[in-house]
């Protein structure tokens, strides 16, 4: 069993790691950190890498936030543009058309919190790759345990893997990016997305 944070489409060095697993916890119970996989990815946009953000709401200084806590801010467009900028990136790869309909329903959906949302990416995820993994979540604040991959939700960490790379999208323009969301590794490869993890 694995334990992890809940991340917004997550990066391909998080995903392979909970890939591995026929169980994994999930962390619910630690602070809020910003920039963080919690509420961004990055995808391969026609300038490069590109960032969607989730917004979310300050806590108004009431001391640390928990990451369940964590409310998504829907006073901003985020959805629409984050679709937006999927379709524009992806449309002409080979897969997207086939989870374009299931994307747009999480982009549709109006969340609350932010660890809904990121759950429901992990399942169409693993909806999509035919995975079946069982998660729990955490109830208390977890120490250090065996296989501990909450480290791969920071964005400053860097992941020791050495990628293969895969053809995407404008790797004719500006070469292969290694680690980018894991919709990059599903849109270009489809099924054998789960070979590459």
């Amino acid at each position: 069993m694995g334990l992890f944070i809940p991340t917004y489409f997550p990066p391909i060095s998080q995903f392979s790691e909970m890939a591995r697993f026929n169980e994994i916890t999930f962390e619910v119970e630690d602070n809020f950190q910003k920039q963080s996989y919690r509420n961004r990815c990055y995808i391969y946009g026609a300038n490069g890498q590109q960032m969607l953000t989730i917004p979310t709401q300050k806590n108004n200084g009431i001391g640390k936030q928990k990451t369940k806590d964590t409310l998504v801010d829907n006073s901003v467009k985020w959805q629409d543009q984050h679709f937006k900028s999927l379709k524009a990136s992806y449309n002409c790869s080979p897969f997207f058309e086939f989870f374009e309909d299931d994307l747009q329903h999480i982009y549709s959906k109006k969340y609350r919190f932010l660890n809904d949302l990121n759950f429901d990416a992990f399942l169409f995820l693993t909806a999509a790759l035919h995975l079946e993994i069982k998660t729990k979540a955490t109830t208390a604040y977890t120490p250090q345990v065996e296989n501990d991959f909450r480290t791969l939700a920071n964005v400053k960490q860097n992941s020791l893997k050495n990628y293969t790379p895969y053809i995407q999208v404008f790797s004719d323009k500006h070469g292969f990016l290694p680690n980018l969301s894991v919709l990059d590794l599903l849109f270009m490869e489809g099924p054998n997305a789960i070979s590459y993890l």
